[in-house]
């Protein structure tokens, strides 16, 4: 019998082989292998352990609709509708305003003061958000912004158009350059023209060119079986950049940490409130019964273009935290407070006779009422005098105001003057003539004539901001210069 048929070595062998059994799955075990359980010998190897990464951020921007929006510029965010351009001007204009931090953080900041309203409006009419950035493309949000098409406002509005959407311009107010008004007149244009095309690229295609002008490149595209598209369209380089302008501070605005811009915190809610205007008060005696700085307050009530506030025109804006502090102040000093009237002028007054009947100075009296160096007044000219108080504050006041307003903005309403001329008549004699003429030192009166304006409704080749077409003049003085306590009609 050999060694290997006793019993003792079989059991000798089945111990070993145990042993050798709990020492491999011990091993398997520590490396992540297996023992196969289905009757089968050998080794298996178990799945590998998943490798938990952290998600990604998307790359496109996302806003939850499920919180409220914590500033205007999320409201703005959530509001977006326009479909994006994608093109190397959009790229070339982002590039151009983050190369200018100064010129964004500054234009960002001026307008804290009018995007909740203007957001506001949007949001109520259905309007695409990205509308609230437009004027920042127009007027760097700067309400007093004026062109050399005369265009104005933050919206600018060229007289005519500005007429045709009811926007008032005389010699008191111009409402081209009001928040309230001049943003209703411009959502509405861009309603209208938006119904036109059915495109809100081509529609502010049709805003900065005209829509008569955009018509006819689609018609010209059309007939040569092009895209019609706003990207197709042949255009002046102006119109060609100003959509991509507006596309660029939407990215910026969009997601403004991935071009490291921060923008200024604007709180949502109403930055300005509206109360009734109080003919007769300057616009600095005004500030202080608001309680508020005077550059701030022309600030919100740019329509001024004179520093006394006259009666039936737009309401008076002013801080909304401020509003029950001026109704308060008003009624406890009004009969005290700085008042102005109009004067007609008698057909033996001079600039010096009027300054000196109501105690101002020669100079004080043509600051206050605009007048150039060296006009004359003519018999029922109508000026600006106080009532009662210190006039320091109106003269401050229309400092502040633009000269292009002060020297006459609108043309038609400065007066005509008499200007005293000797010619020699056909025997060589000399005699005296008068000439009806312009105020001297009229600088926009003599622009206007050499300049022309776009018409309201664009059916030429003419838009809002330039073209051939003069705007229409003021031929009525009572119209132009509406007495202080003369009512406005309702629109």
């Amino acid at each position: 019998m050999s060694v290997s048929q006793h019993p003792w070595c079989k059991l000798v062998f089945l111990l070993i082989g145990l042993l050798l059994q709990g020492f491999v799955s011990q091993f398997a075990a520590a490396e992540g292998l297996t023992t196969g359980s289905d009757g089968e010998g050998g080794l298996t190897v178990s799945s590998p352990a998943q490798l938990d990464l952290p998600q990604l951020p998307s790359r496109v921007a996302t806003v939850d609709l499920t919180y409220d929006a914590i500033d205007v510029w999320d409201r703005i965010r959530r509001g977006f509708g326009m479909p994006d351009l994608n093109s190397d001007l959009v790229t070339e204009q982002q590039v151009f305003y983050l190369n200018r931090p100064a010129y964004l953080k500054r234009v960002f900041e001026r307008g804290r003061r009018y995007l909740f309203h203007i957001v506001n409006e949007l949001e109520s009419r259905g309007m695409p958000t990205e509308l609230a950035l437009l004027p920042m493309v127009e007027s760097a949000f700067n309400p007093m912004a004026y062109s050399r098409a005369h265009a104005s406002g933050l919206w600018q509005f060229i007289p005519s158009t500005g007429k045709h959407f009811n926007l008032e311009q005389n010699w008191w107010v111009d409402e081209r350059r009001d928040v309230v008004a001049s943003t209703s007149a411009a959502l509405d244009y861009l309603q209208t023209i938006y119904e036109m095309h059915g495109d809100w690229q081509l529609a502010l295609a049709s805003y900065n060119w005209g829509e008569g002008s955009v018509a006819r490149a689609i018609e010209k595209n059309r007939a040569a079986g092009l895209p019609t598209e706003y990207a197709y369209l042949q255009m002046p380089a102006e119109t060609r950049n100003y959509v991509p302008k507006l596309q660029a501070l939407k990215n910026i605005v969009a997601q403004p940490e991935l071009f490291n811009v921060s923008l200024p915190y604007v709180a949502n809610r109403p930055y300005f409130a509206t109360v009734e205007s109080p003919a007769g008060l300057d616009l600095a005696t005004a500030a202080r019964l608001a309680e508020t700085p005077l550059d701030e307050f022309v600030a919100l009530n740019p329509g001024f273009k004179r520093p006394v506030i006259p009666a039936g025109t737009q309401p008076l804006v002013v801080p909304a935290d401020k509003a029950d502090v001026f109704a308060a102040n008003f009624a406890a000093e009004a009969d005290g407070a700085a008042k102005w009237r109009t004067y007609h002028v008698d057909a033996t007054d001079t600039v010096e006779r009027v300054a000196e009947r109501f105690g101002l100075s020669a100079g004080q009296l043509r600051e206050v009422n605009g007048l150039p160096a060296g006009t004359r007044l003519v018999e029922g000219q109508a000026v600006l005098v106080p009532v009662a108080g210190d006039p320091d504050g109106a003269l401050a006041a229309a400092r502040l105001l633009p000269d292009n307003a002060l020297s006459s903005a609108a043309s038609a309403a400065a007066p005509l003057i008499k200007k005293r001329v000797i010619v020699r008549d056909k025997h060589g004699r000399k005699k005296v003539i008068y000439k009806t003429v312009k105020p001297a030192g009229s600088k926009a009166s003599s622009a206007a004539k050499s300049s022309g304006s776009r018409s309201a409704k664009g059916s030429g080749s003419s838009g809002r901001k330039s073209g051939s077409k003069a705007a229409p003049k003021t031929t009525s003085k009572a119209a132009a210069k509406p007495a202080v306590g003369k009512k406005k009609p309702k629109r």
